[in-house]
């Protein structure tokens, strides 16, 4: 069991406007996962993503690939 603390950061992104997610890719190389958060609620639950599924998000926000439902 992994017992590092996640370091939580804001991408530079941000406009700084408090609608902020959160990340902590540091336990990618321990858990295999990447723990989200919103910022506004720093003591709330995270959601603890797959390496692997966080990439393919972002890389779909990244290139529009999240097309009409």
């Amino acid at each position: 069991m992994a017992t590092e603390t996640p370091r939580w950061y804001t991408s530079s992104y941000s406009d700084n406007g408090g609608q902020c997610v959160q990340v902590a890719t540091n336990l990618v190389a321990t858990t295999g996962t990447i723990p989200v958060r919103d910022s506004k609620v720093p003591d709330g639950p995270a959601l603890t993503l797959r390496a692997g599924a966080f990439s393919a998000f972002v890389a779909g926000l990244m290139g529009d690939g999240f097309g009409p439902a």
